[in-house]
């Protein structure tokens, strides 16, 4: 009778803790509807197609559409204000790149904090960017253009897609490590820095692997490094930044998923899960690994950790090019 006594006690006990079990895990039939994947960047563009294809994916995993909508203006802080705001209920994804790291030392007011209004879910993707010469610069390897910049401080420019923009900060970065000096020329945009850097009207510049390919290709510009500690397989004959001139240095751009803070951990795991099955789908990888995008998988403690370290090294990098935050 008292082995009977205890299985009845036992049993009711397990019954007694279902709904905290439920109330911790993922709501039942989660997700019950569509969810947005909200992206601070135009359709059309290199992180929008990424954000689309993961997006298809991860409605087959999820058996709910995932609608990419395409919040652009004030540098990305309409797409991370409107997250920020939502219901933290797992049915709005912020997609971002690495300017949400750098906006903070930016913008002095910010209507949200990128480390504390947001909840990591996965990094998606890194994209190594290339450091490019005008053809004429009498440099043809990284090494010689560091000797170059040396034997002309100030006199060379680069171009960038903006003030405070990665394409800015990464070459600030470079100069700072080596001691050199160059003139920054911002533009509104990297497409208007690449045409100018391959009419000769500025030097050197940065941009994203996946957006210079074919100009390296045409032999419009020349590469010289690209900004990873290892080389990129689509120019496996460029020499990483890393290997070369600055040991174990990497500043690639990257792509991560991002939810409000407060949104449960069981959602945020199963969109982890979703978003980790999608990047590793063979047809995903074949279609970007072309244009230098590195998929990857990864933790929300990892996203977490390396969201942390980037908003640290951007503002430092800030503040050593002398950008005041607006």
């Amino acid at each position: 009778m008292e082995i009977k006594r205890r299985r009845v006690l036992a049993a009711l006990s397990a019954m007694a803790g279902w709904p905290l079990a439920r109330a911790a895990g993922v709501p039942a039939g989660w997700p019950q509807k569509p969810i947005r994947l909200v992206l601070p960047y135009a359709a059309g563009g290199p992180t929008d197609a990424v954000a689309r294809a993961l997006a298809a994916k991860m409605s087959q995993q999820l058996g709910q559409p995932v609608v990419v909508d395409n919040r652009t203006g004030a540098s990305g802080n309409i797409a991370c204000e409107y997250v920020a705001r939502s219901a933290p209920d797992g049915y709005t994804v912020l997609y971002h790149s690495s300017g949400l790291a750098i906006s903070p030392a930016l913008y002095r007011r910010l209507s949200y904090d990128p480390l504390k209004d947001f909840a990591p879910v996965a990094m998606t993707a890194t994209i190594p960017a290339v450091l490019m010469v005008n053809p004429s610069l009498p440099a043809t390897n990284i090494e010689q253009f560091v000797q170059y910049l040396k034997a002309h401080p100030g006199q060379l420019s680069y171009g960038t897609g903006g003030v405070g923009n990665i394409t800015h900060l990464g070459v600030a970065l470079f100069l700072q490590a080596k001691g050199l000096q160059a003139i920054h020329v911002p533009y509104k945009g990297t497409a208007p820095a690449m045409t100018d850097l391959i009419g000769g009207q500025t030097q050197f510049m940065l941009d994203a692997v996946s957006s210079a390919l074919p100009y390296i290709r045409d032999k419009r510009v020349r590469a010289l490094a690209v900004t990873s500690r290892n080389r990129v397989s689509v120019l496996a004959g460029v020499p990483a930044l890393g290997e070369s001139v600055m040991p174990g240095f990497a500043a690639p751009t990257w792509h991560g998923m991002l939810v409000p803070a407060g949104t449960p951990a069981a959602i945020v795991q199963r969109l982890n899960a979703a978003a980790n099955k999608a990047v590793g789908d063979p047809e995903i990888g074949q279609q970007f690994a072309p244009q230098g995008v590195a998929l990857q998988t990864s933790t929300p403690e990892q996203f977490a950790a390396y969201l942390r370290g980037e908003t640290e090294r951007w503002a430092s990098a800030a503040r050593a090019a002398g950008v005041e935050p607006e």
